[in-house]
């Protein structure tokens, strides 16, 4: 299930997992739609503070808490992956200004700045369990397309060939700004 935020971006991402057979992708913008998923996709957003409001009025966050806590995996892109951490601060007001409570699946914080980093990347996955294993230590290629830096108290989702790491893991949850991870199968 890819939660389809009001603001969402990059659709790409999950273009080709719609045209596997093994999977059926489907986009829930209603608590009353969202099911048993094997998996949680929150994509990324033109507008991360507004759709996280988004997602708790529409009574989404509660149903995403609900599955990680159930054990059964979680996964955030760019924005999405934002909203996994626990704070979100704007002190130059990019998106909305403030600092909102994210939804603490993730040790990690964001700060957003006027500066847009945009960037193509290769690295390799780090350590992940369940239904997301076969991805442990794969090779992947991606881009990063965001404002602001995550400061990450956790372990790192993957390690780029610069050396770099992106995003974090925590259990059954990820995050990670990398877009177009599953183009290459």
């Amino acid at each position: 299930a890819v939660i389809r935020l009001p603001r969402i971006s990059n659709f790409t991402d999950f273009a080709v997992l719609e045209c596997r057979e093994e999977v059926s992708l489907r986009y829930v913008s209603k608590a009353g739609d969202f099911g048993n998923p094997d998996l949680v996709i929150l994509p990324g957003s033109k507008n991360t503070m507004e759709d996280l409001l988004w997602l708790r009025q529409s009574g989404l966050e509660g149903k995403v808490l609900r599955h990680a806590s159930s054990g059964k995996p979680v996964f955030g892109i760019c924005g999405g992956y934002q909203m996994l951490g626990e704070e979100i601060l704007d002190p130059e007001g990019v998106e909305r200004g403030g600092t909102i409570k994210a939804m603490g699946l993730l040790p990690a914080v964001t700060v957003f700045e006027n500066t847009k980093r945009r960037t193509r990347v290769t690295g390799r996955f780090g350590e992940v369990n369940g239904i997301l294993k076969a991805m442990s230590g794969a090779k992947l290629d991606g881009y990063e397309i965001h404002m602001g830096l995550t400061q990450v108290r956790g372990e790192p989702f993957c390690r780029l060939e610069s050396g770099l790491e992106d995003g974090c893991r925590q259990g059954n949850v990820l995050g990670t700004y990398l877009h177009g991870l599953f183009d290459s199968g």
